[in-house]
């Protein structure tokens, strides 16, 4: 199973996160946030995949910001359509990721996730809050055994320190999930994360494998 850290924004910390070798980093590029990036992001080990985070962006600042930061995967927080996701493709490499996220409360309704189905490479299934994300909430994982595709997804929404065993039940059933993403559960202050923490989590995230 991958690990994701999200909500990176500070040089050091970054640099700090990146010798732990998550899978993913996760990059914010929103005004709103508390956790919005701006800068330089440092030199990344080649196996971690930098994932600039989006929210009804306009698509030519999607394609700059993907060729300015060489970005590896591109996850799609807000209401995203289809024809905007088709658009977006056809302007990108074929190697670069697209996730797209669905907010989830006390139920949800997953046949809307069929026109994707086809057109993004992972699903990412966050906690529907006040927020675009970061809301440090975790849903109802219940709900998703009402999933019934076969696109493997990113578990998030206020993933902690000690969520491993539910994590670990969670994939004993059966469900394609990919990845997991964790944010603001492992924080000092926005966007800086808890390298103890993350090192902990990940060691016992590979450990369950």
């Amino acid at each position: 199973m991958k690990l994701k850290v999200c909500g990176m924004k500070y040089i050091d910390n970054i640099k700090s996160i990146a010798d732990l070798k998550p899978d993913y980093m996760g990059f914010i590029f929103y005004e709103k946030s508390k956790r919005n990036f701006e800068g330089i992001i440092p030199e990344l080990p080649k196996s971690i995949k930098k994932t600039g985070v989006f929210v009804n962006e306009y698509l030519e600042i999607v394609v700059s910001l993907v060729e300015e930061y060489k970005l590896e995967a591109i996850q799609l927080h807000g209401d995203e359509s289809l024809d905007y996701i088709q658009e977006l493709r056809s302007h990108l490499s074929e190697r670069i990721e697209v996730i797209k996220v669905f907010g989830i409360k006390d139920n949800f309704d997953f046949t809307q996730l069929k026109p994707y189905e086809n057109e993004v490479d992972y699903f990412l299934f966050d906690t529907k809050g006040k927020e675009r994300g970061g809301n440090g909430v975790k849903f109802d994982w219940l709900v998703l055994k009402e999933y019934t595709y076969s696109k493997p997804f990113f578990l998030s929404g206020g993933i902690g320190p000690k969520d491993v065993q539910e994590i670990k039940t969670i994939r004993e059933t059966g469900l394609p999930v990919f990845a997991i993403d964790v944010n603001s559960k492992f924080e000092s202050k926005p966007g800086m994360k808890n390298i103890k923490e993350v090192k902990n989590f990940k060691n016992k995230l590979e450990y369950e494998k």
